[in-house]
């Protein structure tokens, strides 16, 4: 029988809640501890999740006797602070995507990781579902030959609340780092660091971006890719190779199917059903990095993670996307 992995979450916001109602159906896996600055906030999540231990502060969080990792799901601003602070604790972290708000900060928690020797992970949840592993698959089977471009959007229309996370320069807010990391990860994890990178954006009333367009340029190959806060967009990703290509359908980051399209042949769907919204195998994934004592996982090392922030870093530069404060 596996060792049932108890988690604890610091910060407790929406998708603190979408985690956690995947986590409570999890095999061997239980929610038993959550922080948050709001002590109201933090018993209310409690009573709803079943949560036998609740804080009022980041640091009490250790005080959850068997605590085997846990969740940030704070905003991103607070990302490298809350895993540090766990990791000094020697208690493993999934911290949610972007890591953190830059590539310095991203290094602090793999150095603490690491002078640690505890677990770390960005919680870039789009890896670990099935779609995205069969269109990986299909790639290394060359079905549809080398991928030569790739097209990706993220967009929705953001409610006007300027002091919420999205849109609140303070607390990390804008496109790109909320949404736009999505098509910037597909386009790293298929093809690798680009070589160029160009890109636009437009602030919105709160001076965060609003829309950022980017593209990157390979030796033989290029992607084209959006993020907004203006407009529903399609939210696909089209992998185009010489032999043919594939679709992953709205939104694309959190796909149930996908379809191959290959010159000489009909084309054929995959569909993977699930009852879960998808974060479900990223806890997986943890849950077997933590039982087997395993420091970072192989499907989404902590060095993929320094590509990400690195490439978001260069997006942000070449845009003109600044926060003021965090930025030297």
């Amino acid at each position: 029988m596996a060792k049932t992995i108890r988690w604890g979450i610091i910060g407790i916001g929406k998708i603190a809640e979408k985690f956690a109602t995947d986590l409570v159906n999890v095999p061997d896996t239980e929610l038993h501890a959550v922080a948050s600055t709001s002590s109201e906030r933090a018993e209310n999540f409690a009573k709803k999740f079943n949560v036998p231990h609740f804080y009022s502060s980041y640091e009490e969080i250790f005080n959850a006797p068997g605590l085997d990792v846990v969740y940030i799901a704070t905003p991103h601003t607070a990302h490298a602070s809350a895993a540090i602070l766990c990791l000094n604790n020697k208690i493993p972290v999934l911290c949610e995507k972007p890591f953190a708000m830059n590539l310095k900060e991203v290094q602090q928690m793999v150095e603490a990781a690491r002078a640690n020797d505890t677990f770390l992970m960005e919680a870039m949840w789009t890896r670990f579902i099935p779609a995205i592993e069969k269109t990986l698959e299909l790639i290394a089977e060359d079905r549809i030959g080398k991928v030569k471009t790739i097209q990706a959007d993220f967009g929705f229309v953001a409610p006007h609340i300027p002091e919420r996370r999205v849109l609140n320069p303070a607390l990390g807010g804008g496109a790109l780092l909320d949404i736009g990391i999505y098509p910037a990860y597909l386009a790293l994890l298929i093809l690798g660091y680009p070589i160029d990178v160009q890109a636009f954006t437009i602030a919105g009333k709160t001076g965060v971006d609003e829309t950022t367009s980017f593209v990157f340029r390979y030796p033989q190959a290029t992607a084209m890719l959006n993020a907004t806060y203006a407009t529903r967009t399609r939210t696909e990703a089209l992998i185009y190779g010489e032999k043919g290509y594939i679709h992953l359908p709205e939104r694309f980051h959190e796909t149930k199917t996908l379809t191959l399209f290959e010159t000489d042949n009909e084309p054929v769907t995959f569909s993977f059903n699930r009852e879960t919204r998808g974060y479900n195998y990223e806890i997986e994934e943890v849950n077997n990095c933590v039982r087997h004592n395993k420091k970072e996982s192989v499907k989404m090392p902590l060095s993929m993670s320094v590509k990400l922030i690195s490439l978001l870093d260069d997006i942000r530069q070449k845009a003109g996307i600044f926060y003021e404060g965090i930025d030297g």
